[in-house]
């Protein structure tokens, strides 16, 4: 069995912020009086984005966190990536709703693609100094 803490952690914590991600659209949606679409409302579109950007990054950072773990192992790098990422999208949320944090956006925008980006690499390089296929360790039994 193949424990993977980092990974855990991350996702709870990115399940945790996608249920504040939702309280935060419910609590605009039931203040304009709007149950679906966006009726025109600037806030509650934005609040929408947010949430959906997040859903659209969060599995791909996730993925790649869990196969780099698998492949490599836990590591103080990881953690900090995960937190970084978390962290980024909780400035970019608070971001999309303007105001004095709008910088919170551009934060969280750039320590997105920064993480996908630096993860994405991480995991091609891995995959390209690693093991190849041809160097599968043999079993007991086999013959040499």
């Amino acid at each position: 069995m193949m424990f993977l803490p980092v990974t855990l952690t991350i996702a709870a914590a990115a399940a945790l912020l996608n249920l504040w991600l939702s309280i935060r659209v419910g609590r605009i949606r039931m203040a304009e009086k709007i149950s679906i679409g966006d009726g025109g409302s600037d806030r509650l579109i934005r609040r929408m984005r947010a949430q959906a950007n997040f859903l659209e990054n969060t599995g791909f950072a996730l993925v790649l966190i869990a196969a780099i773990e698998m492949a490599v192992g836990t590591s103080t790098l990881l953690w900090l990536t995960g937190l970084v990422y978390i962290v980024g999208r909780i400035c970019h949320a608070f971001g999309m709703d303007g105001g004095a944090w709008v910088k919170g956006r551009s934060i969280g925008t750039i320590t997105t693609m920064a993480i996908l980006l630096g993860l994405a690499g991480y995991a091609l390089y891995l995959v390209y100094t690693g093991p190849t296929a041809l160097e599968v360790p043999a079993r007991a039994g086999d013959i040499a």
